[in-house]
């Protein structure tokens, strides 16, 4: 298999590197054909995220996978005005069947920053999408990527590497949905504007949570991140009134004292009729009171409860991941078999028309006999005869040859090829030539002596 997989990710090199490796959406198709041109591949796919750029190609038969990788590295330094020994330092590269179980690997999550997190599967087939679109997806990658994608699938399917949540704002929304058994009917209340109330408040609105409000320090901000979940914003100071409609609260801020008080809350329940809270605490340090925890109508955890949840469910991913490695060799060995069987089918169509060609030809003699009222059965005779001969001349003689040379392997080969039972006997060891006899006279009894003595 002809298949390289250049890459740089957040396994190999930090962010600072990565962000400069990266390709705009506007940039992919042209720097494919581009990638075509000046590093002379056959066909590429290029994966850009904010975690990889990876560049997937088929190089000729005849070239050396590191020439090639190094083409490319070439051609990606020169693209993006870096350093092509700087990029070396941090590209891998894969070849062949190793190229395609890494490929598959991606495409599973199985290589994410986050085991298992589906995205990356939308984000290849869009990246395969947009190299069909620009021509430089053909025969091989029309083969190639459509297998990936179907094994892939059944790493989705067949194990559980997706199931369990393995990041804190993931798990504060699935551990919502445990508590309450209809998200569509609660209101969440999150305290913050930051990276991490982002993600919370994606997965809250995907959940299908009713209402979301965001307090932050700054109302800016808030209305900034609001606007991309058509949430509410508000500031800090209005919190004990947002407590009132809240059921679920989820705080991230960077203070250094607590936001949230005992009194706050337990003025709210009186307010709310006790109606219970789900209270999340992923600041450190902590934005709620300790003490909010022991009032009885409150279910509050903090970020080191999410970290056991979070711990014990990429055990159970990783366990689950070498059960997809065992899907993805059996997918690869699979395909690779497939690609190995048709680069058998020209040598058997070029034998099935030279035969057709031998039968033709004797067929044409055996009608110009019949023409000529020769006997019938001696024309099928020969007929038969001669078709026979000209079938097995050449393997006949390959065969002779190969003897000849002690080809033991050869011949055993042969012999499946041809459906032969059992192995060949075994071809016979090379005699040592025999000494030439010396024609020397007979010694006599007094020569015998002189030669003793």
């Amino acid at each position: 298999m002809n298949l390289i997989a250049l890459g740089i990710s957040h396994n190999s090199a930090a962010v600072e590197v990565r962000e400069r490796v990266a390709f705009a959406p506007e940039q992919v198709a042209e720097a494919l054909v581009d990638a075509c041109d000046m590093a002379s591949i056959e066909e590429i796919v290029i994966l850009s995220t904010c975690n990889r750029t990876e560049l997937y190609a088929i190089v000729p038969e005849e070239a050396e996978a590191g020439d090639k990788a190094q083409m490319l590295i070439d051609w990606v330094a020169n693209y993006h005005h870096l350093s092509a020994q700087e990029l070396h330092h941090y590209a891998y590269l894969h070849a062949g069947g190793e190229a395609m179980r890494h490929l598959v690997q991606v495409a599973s999550g199985l290589d994410s920053m986050v085991l298992g997190e589906p995205q990356i599967f939308g984000q290849l087939k869009s990246a395969y999408a947009v190299a069909h679109e620009a021509g430089t997806v053909g025969s091989e990658f029309s083969r190639l990527f459509p297998r990936v994608f179907s094994i892939a699938k059944r790493v989705r399917t067949d194990t559980a590497i997706g199931e369990n949540p393995v990041s804190v704002a993931y798990a504060a929304v699935d551990l919502a949905g445990h508590i309450f058994s209809d998200l569509t009917r609660c209101n969440a209340l999150l305290v913050g504007a930051g990276e991490t109330i982002e993600l919370v408040a994606r997965h809250l609105v995907g959940a299908g949570v009713s209402q979301v409000v965001i307090a932050n320090r700054t109302l800016g901000r808030a209305r900034e991140l609001a606007q991309k979940f058509g949430a509410e914003a508000v500031l800090l100071a209005e919190i004990p009134a947002q407590l009132l409609d809240a059921d679920i609260v989820i705080t991230s801020t960077a203070s250094q004292l607590p936001i949230l008080g005992k009194g706050a809350v337990e003025q709210a329940l009186k307010v709310r009729k006790h109606r219970p809270f789900l209270m999340i605490d992923i600041a450190v340090p902590r934005d709620i009171e300790s003490q909010v925890g022991e009032l009885g109508d409150v279910y509050l955890y903090t970020v080191d409860d999410l970290r056991e949840i979070v711990d014990q469910n990429l055990r159970s991913r990783t366990t689950e991941a070498r059960k997809a490695d065992v899907i993805i060799d059996e997918g690869v060995r699979l395909y690779t078999e497939e690609m190995r069987s048709l680069a058998a089918v020209d040598t058997v169509k070029e034998y099935r028309t030279m035969a057709e060609k031998l039968r033709e030809q004797e067929l044409q003699r055996a009608q110009r006999a019949l023409a000529r009222g020769d006997d019938p059965q001696q024309i099928l005779t020969q007929l038969s005869r001669s078709i026979t001969n000209k079938l097995i001349h050449a393997p006949t003689t390959g065969l002779k040859q190969a003897s000849v040379d002690g080809r033991q392997d050869v011949i055993n080969t042969a012999r499946k090829l041809l459906g032969l039972e059992g192995k060949a006997p075994q071809l016979p060891a090379a005699e040592e030539p025999e000494q030439p006899e010396l024609d020397l006279p007979p010694l006599s009894v007094e020569t015998t002596r002189r030669t003793l003595q």
